[in-house]
C-alpha cells in the first residue's frame, strides 16, 4: 500500500512539473499573485483540471492513506501532521521547529527567511484549514525543485536544501556523530577444525592465529580472495588431533613463527611456503615469546631461561644469545633497530632485565614486592606498570626507562588498579597510552608526565588499547571493543562479542580484533561431541573491519561532509573524520 501510494505521489509530481514546463506556460508576475488566479490559470481545460493534485491532508505521513471514492477525505494522523509542520518551518521560515513562533504584527503579511513572501501570505485561507499546511508544502517544493533538473526523491536521500537547514540545528559534536555512522565490511575469520582459539597476532593487515588443535592459519585482510594457509607444523608424522596446543603466535613482514605448549618453536617464511624453515626445542613450556618488527630475530623464554635466535651471515640460523635470569620471565620484548647485536627486555615478576647479546643480563628495574603487570618498548625507551603492595602502598604507576641510560625518566599516575596494559610502540611521539582494572583508558603527555584524557571504557578491565593522532581502540576483559575520539572525549562507536579482547590492531582504513577465551578445554568444545554446534560460541573469534569498501557511497554524500584533512573547512569522510568544520 505504502509503495502504491508513493507511485501515486510521484506521477502526479511529474504532471504538476509538466504542467509548469509546457510550451504554453505563461510567466508569472514578478508580484505575489492571489492562489485562486493562479489555480484557474494552471487548469485551463477538463483535462488539465482532472490532472489538479489531490489535497495532501488524504497523504498520511508514509504517502499511502487516501480518501475513499465519494467519501470524506481521510484526516491526516498525529504524526504527519508533525513532519508537515516540521518540514514546513524548516523550507520556509528557517526557524528551529521546536522554539516558539515569533509574535506577529496584526494584519501584517509574513515573510520567509529569504525575503520573499511566504505561502500563507500569497493564498487565502483554504476551506479546509487542516489541509493548509500540506497543500503549502507541495507548491513550495514544486517550486523549489523546478529550479534544478534532477528530482531527488524523498526515498533516496534528502534534497539538498532541506539538509542543509537541518544541519544548521547541530553543532560540532552532533554533526561529527552523523558523519560517523559509515558503512565497512565486517568479516569473521574463522577455523573450524582449529577447536579453541588460543593467540592471535598480526602485521600490516596479515593475521595468524594459533589453536588448540596445533594448528596455525594465517589470513590475508587486504586481498579478500586470497586463500588463507595453513602453515604445516615439524612434529613428525603424528596422527591428526594429537599435536600440542599452540602458546604464541607471531608475524611480522617476512616470518611467522608459533610457539607450542610442548617448547617447540617453529619459524615459516612467509615468501617460500608452508613448511617451516627453523625449528627448536626447549626442555619446559614455553613462558613468552616476541619476535623483531623487521628482520629474523626472535626471543623466547622457558623456565629460567631466554634465548633469542637469528640467522647468521651466511643465512644459517643459529643461537644468538642464552641468558639465565633469577625469576620466571612473564613479558618479553625485542628492541627494534638495535643494530648488529639483539637487545631484549624481559619482565620476571618484580624485575626488569636488559638483555643484550654478547654482554652479561642487567638489571633495569627491581623493587621487592611490586610485580611489572604490563611493559611495552620502542627504539629508545621501556614503559612498564608496577603493582605497589604492602603498608607503603603509593599506588599502582607507569614508569619509563631510558634504554640508553638505563635511567628512569618518570613516574606516570598513581591508580588503584592495576595497569594491565601499555602501548608505546605504536603511539605518537611523546605520548603513551594505557588500560586499567578500574576500567579507564589514559593518554599521557611523557613531556609534562601529566594524563590528557582519562576514559571510563570497560566494566570488566581494560585488556588491550592502541591510538594514533586523535583516536583510541581500546578492548576489556568482557569482550567489548570501543573506538573513542579522545580530542572530544567521548565513544564513536562500539562492537561487542563473547571472549576477552586480546588484540588490537588497525591503520588509516582497517580494524582487527581478537575475542580469545581463557578457558581453553570447556565442556563441548570436542569435535567428537554429538552437538557440533552448541559449543561454537566457546571458540573465540577473529574480526576484520574494512572501512574503505564503501567509496561509491560518497557520490550521495553532501560536500560538506566530504571536504579533504587538508583543507581550512574540515576533512575526510571516513574512519579519520570526527568533526567537519574542525579548525585546529
Amino acid at each position: 500500500m505504502a509503495e502504491a501510494g508513493l507511485e501515486e505521489f510521484r506521477r502526479r509530481w511529474r504532471e504538476e512539473l509538466a504542467l509548469r514546463e509546457g510550451p504554453a506556460k505563461r510567466r508569472r508576475p514578478a508580484g505575489p499573485e492571489p492562489e485562486h488566479q493562479w489555480r484557474r490559470r494552471r487548469r485551463g481545460s477538463g483535462a488539465e483540471a482532472a490532472r489538479e493534485p489531490e489535497p495532501v491532508s488524504q497523504w498520511s505521513s508514509c504517502g499511502a492513506v487516501r480518501a475513499a471514492p465519494g467519501g470524506a477525505p481521510a484526516q491526516p494522523t498525529g504524526a504527519a501532521v508533525g513532519y508537515f509542520e516540521l518540514a514546513k518551518s524548516l523550507l520556509e521560515s528557517g526557524e528551529c521547529p521546536l522554539a516558539p513562533p515569533p509574535p506577529r504584527t496584526a494584519g501584517g503579511p509574513s515573510c520567509s527567511s529569504t525575503g520573499r513572501p511566504s505561502p500563507a501570505a500569497e493564498s487565502p485561507q483554504p476551506e479546509h484549514p487542516e489541509n493548509a499546511g500540506g497543500d503549502r508544502l507541495l507548491e513550495q517544493l514544486i517550486r523549489d525543485l523546478n529550479e534544478i533538473n534532477e528530482i531527488p526523491f524523498f526515498d533516496i536521500q534528502l534534497p539538498y536544501e532541506l539538509a542543509l537547514k537541518i544541519f544548521q540545528y547541530l553543532s560540532r559534536t552532533e554533526l561529527g556523530r552523523c558523519a560517523q555512522n559509515r558503512n565497512g565490511a565486517v568479516s569473521q575469520l574463522q577455523y573450524e577444525l582449529g577447536k579453541v582459539l588460543c593467540d592471535v597476532h598480526s602485521c600490516d593487515g596479515v593475521v595468524i592465529a594459533g589453536y588448540t588443535s596445533g594448528d596455525v592459519r594465517l589470513w590475508d585482510t587486504r586481498t579478500w580472495d586470497y586463500t588463507a594457509p595453513i602453515l604445516e607444523p615439524m612434529h613428525g608424522a603424528a596422527e591428526p588431533g594429537s599435536q600440542p596446543h599452540v602458546s604464541f603466535v607471531r608475524i611480522n613482514n617476512s616470518l611467522a613463527v608459533a610457539a607450542y605448549e610442548d617448547g617447540t618453536v617453529n619459524v615459516w617464511s612467509l615468501m617460500i611456503g608452508r613448511d617451516p624453515v627453523h625449528c627448536y626445542q626447549h626442555n619446559l613450556r614455553i613462558q613468552a615469546l616476541a619476535l623483531s618488527l623487521e628482520g629474523a630475530t626472535i626471543a623466547t623464554a622457558s623456565g629460567f631461561e631466554v634465548r633469542v635466535e637469528c640467522p647468521n651471515e651466511k643465512g644459517y640460523w643459529e643461537t644468538a644469545a642464552n641468558f639465565e635470569v633469577q625469576k620466571l620471565v612473564s613479558l618479553l620484548h625485542l628492541i627494534p633497530d638495535a643494530g648488529r647485536y639483539p637487545v631484549a627486555v624481559a619482565a620476571a615478576e618484580d624485575v626488569v632485565y636488559l638483555l643484550k647479546a654478547e654482554n652479561p643480563s642487567r638489571v633495569l628495574h627491581s623493587v621487592y614486592g611490586q610485580p611489572v603487570t604490563c611493559l611495552d618498548v620502542s627504539s629508545k625507551e621501556a614503559a612498564f606498570g608496577v603493582k605497589s603492595l604492602g603498608w607503603m602502598n603509593e599506588g599502582n604507576k607507569i614508569l619509563l626507562y631510558s634504554l640508553q641510560t638505563s635511567q628512569c625518566l618518570t613516574t606516570l599516575g598513581s591508580s588503584l588498579g592495576d595497569f594491565t596494559c601499555v602501548n608505546l610502540r605504536n603511539s605518537p611521539p611523546h605520548l603513551l597510552v594505557t588500560g586499567n582494572k578500574d576500567r579507564r583508558v589514559r593518554v599521557y603527555d611523557l613531556r609534562s608526565s601529566t594524563s590528557l584524557c582519562s576514559l571510563y571504557a570497560h566494566q570488566l578491565g581494560v585488556s588491550a588499547v592502541q591510538m594514533d593522532d586523535w583516536k583510541i581502540v581500546s578492548g576489556g576483559e568482557e569482550g567489548l571493543v570501543c573506538v573513542w575520539d579522545q580530542r572530544m572525549g567521548n565513544k564513536l562507536w562500539e562492537m561487542h562479542a563473547r571472549h576477552p579482547v586480546r588484540h588490537i590492531w588497525f591503520n588509516t582504513h582497517s580494524l582487527i580484533t581478537a575475542n580469545i577465551p581463557d578457558e581453553k578445554s570447556p565442556r563441548g568444545a570436542s569435535l567428537l561431541d554429538d552437538d557440533l554446534t552448541a559449543h561454537r560460541r566457546h571458540r573465540g573469534i577473529i574480526y576484520a573491519y574494512e572501512f574503505s569498501t564503501d567509496q561509491l557511497a560518497l557520490e550521495s554524500i553532501l560536500p560538506i561532509c566530504r571536504s579533504s584533512y587538508d583543507e581550512v573547512a574540515g576533512y575526510n569522510y571516513n574512519i579519520g573524520l570526527a568533526v567537519p568544520y574542525d579548525n585546529i
